[in-house]
């Protein structure tokens, strides 16, 4: 199995021609990587918080947010997607795809708040999936909605929702 480094170097070698852009966490165009679950295999080898599973809704996630982002102001200049957009994507592409069973598969793959869709995003910058600029704080994936007010209770009988 190949360790993080040699991932990494042949990532950075045979998935992008040497004129690819850098790509950014918040400014960023997701990369369509070749081998994507190898580097997640391997990520999630080394931080076992997250199942790959999460890693690979994220990629769908991303996909779909830039599709609603662009569909809503195709003017918009630049790839930017500010975390809070980003996790407004998860939200609306979780609930889309699987409903009242999006909760369970989130902690069935580590999930519980913003943050830890954050730390994927940071994993994937430290292996060199996306990249960040010097002002892309983990923080910016803090507090921006409560899982159980957007993911579990609208689901439950009216008389539960209080």
């Amino acid at each position: 199995m190949p360790t993080r480094g040699d991932l990494v170097a042949i990532f950075r070698r045979e998935s992008f021609p040497t004129s690819a852009p850098r790509c950014r966490p918040y400014h960023f165009k997701f990369r369509q990587v070749k081998n994507f679950h190898d580097v997640v295999t391997v990520i999630a080898r080394n931080d076992t918080r997250y199942d790959t599973g999460a890693y690979e809704f994220m990629r769908a996630a991303l996909d779909y947010t830039f599709a609603e982002i662009n569909k809503q102001n195709p003017e918009r200049e630049g790839p930017h997607i500010s975390g809070q957009e980003l996790l407004a994507g998860i939200r609306d592409y979780a609930l889309a795809q699987f409903g009242p069973m999006a909760m369970p598969l989130f902690r069935q793959w580590g999930i519980h708040e913003g943050r830890d869709f954050g730390n994927i995003v940071f994993n994937l910058v430290e292996y060199g999936v996306f990249g960040k600029t010097e002002t892309d704080s983990i923080e910016d994936f803090d507090n921006v909605y409560d899982f159980e007010d957007v993911f579990v209770k609208p689901f439950l009988p009216p008389s539960k929702r209080a």
